[in-house]
């Protein structure tokens, strides 16, 4: 059963949806009945053929009804399979190519897979684009075939009224966030992979005055970046460890759900949007009523939101979101920038009020493959909270340099310390930088001393 149906399956509701088997697709419809639960399987055949007689199983009793997850074996990746991702064929033929390529997605290590059509598949390999060896260009009709294997009736249904649709995806190896769009030549897709398992806090080596952050009682955590740049594993680490280490009731608002957290000492309700609920708004204003001690949004995407968040905060209640600003201090302008001149006055003290940080993250590559963050980091002291309810945000990045021993990291702070310590090359860190000329004079500086270093070693006695 897809992921998204399993969170909210019961007994005594009828379920419908296709699986993927060894031998074909199937079509499964789950109904309650007078005798207990009845499960019916018919072939999912193509409209324009006659679907087999079905195939019922009755059991007796819901007490006894014992869900067992279905294994799939994973499509080998031999010559002629790779053939099939161009070869017009039956959709089975499609759906062993996708999984193929998801699977390709998992053993690269990337982070991405990117599906065009009219083009060849790529991958998204420690930050760069490249492109699948091996593999020809993929028609419309064909990657249509392929994503629609794995797509949920109603994305699909959506993909063909709007041309857009997101959806999670599991295969035995990982779990896949997807979205289906369309441009000029067709249909085309990117897969996100989500790790199957969330890192932890002391995996990701978040510092303590991040960790700090996650005892507080109410208030509003920012985890921003651009796209891809890790937000979602952050806090997916940081919800881990509040569910390690407090006694409380986590809800997260997603879309779709990413990271599964299951019941440790916190109670931990996940809801998806577009299946558990309406929207970001509707499942926030919600959340006020269902005793939450923690909240989670996955994106305050627009105005209404944002607002339903801070009061959420004020209120008693701790909640982390994301934003897409490449550093702190513009995060705080870019809130206030969304309301209307006569409400600024009074967000700005809100957040004054409300806002307890802002970690701002990129990625970047690592000598040796792989990325790692660079983690700006803004703590809400009374200062800095003085500067926002006095609309004096530009002098914020100053009190960051001062702040260093109250867990504030600016940007180039952050990307130093990884030249310094041969995490990250130089150029790297200078291409990610946002205060470009600031970080090349902190460089020239460390290159310099590091020549001195080895001049004095090299001279002799």
């Amino acid at each position: 059963m897809p992921a998204y149906q399993r969170e909210t399956f019961t007994v005594f509701d009828s379920h419908d949806f296709e699986y993927q088997a060894p031998g074909g697709r199937v079509r499964c419809r789950v109904e309650p009945s007078g005798e207990g639960v009845r499960v019916t399987f018919e072939p999912a055949a193509p409209k324009e053929e006659p679907a087999a007689a079905p195939i019922s199983m009755v059991h007796a009793g819901y007490h006894a009804v014992e869900l067992k997850r279905v294994q799939v074996q994973p499509v080998p990746r031999a010559e002629p399979e790779i053939k099939a991702l161009h070869v017009e064929g039956a959709p089975d033929q499609a759906a062993a190519a996708m999984h193929q390529l998801l699977e390709l997605t998992v053993e690269k290590k990337a982070s991405d897979l990117h599906l065009t059509t009219g083009f060849a598949p790529c991958l998204r390999l420690d930050g760069d684009v490249v492109q699948l060896e091996g593999y020809g260009e993929v028609t419309d009709e064909r990657l249509r075939e392929m994503l629609f294997s794995i797509a949920p009736q109603q994305n699909r249904e959506q993909w063909l009224a709007t041309k857009d649709t997101d959806f999670a995806y599991e295969t035995e190896s990982a779990h896949f966030r997807v979205n289906l769009f369309a441009d000029r030549n067709g249909i085309g897709a990117v897969l996100r992979q989500i790790p199957a398992h969330v890192m932890s806090a002391e995996d990701m080596a978040l510092s303590r005055h991040i960790l700090d952050l996650c005892f507080l009682h109410k208030g509003l955590v920012l985890v921003t970046g651009p796209t891809g740049s890790g937000k979602s594993t952050t806090l997916a680490a940081m919800i881990d460890y509040i569910n390690r280490n407090r006694d409380d009731h986590i809800i997260t608002i997603e879309d779709p759900i990413e990271f599964v957290h299951p019941h440790k000492r916190c109670l931990v309700h996940q809801r998806e949007v577009g299946v558990h609920t309406a929207g970001f708004k509707a499942a926030l204003r919600a959340a006020l009523r269902e005793d939450p001690d923690i909240v989670l949004v996955g994106e305050l995407r627009d105005l209404e939101t944002i607002s339903i968040a801070l009061e959420t905060a004020e209120t008693g209640h701790l909640v982390f979101g994301t934003l897409h600003t490449n550093t702190a201090p513009s995060t705080v302008d870019r809130i206030i920038d969304q309301f209307a001149a006569d409400r600024q006055a009074q967000i700005r003290t809100m957040m004054s009020e409300s806002l307890k940080a802002v970690i701002a993250q990129t990625l970047t590559k690592k000598i040796g493959g792989g990325r790692a963050a660079a983690q700006e980091v803004l703590i809400v002291n009374p200062a800095v909270a003085n500067l926002i309810r006095e609309g004096k945000t530009f002098q914020i990045p100053s009190m960051m340099q001062t702040g260093r021993a109250q867990g504030m990291v600016t940007l180039n702070d952050a990307l130093f310390d990884l030249v310094k310590r041969k995490v990250v090359a130089p150029k790297d860190a200078l291409a990610k930088a946002i205060a470009k000329s600031e970080l090349k004079t902190m460089l020239d500086r460390l290159q310099s001393q590091l020549e001195v270093v080895q001049s004095e070693a090299a001279e002799p006695g």
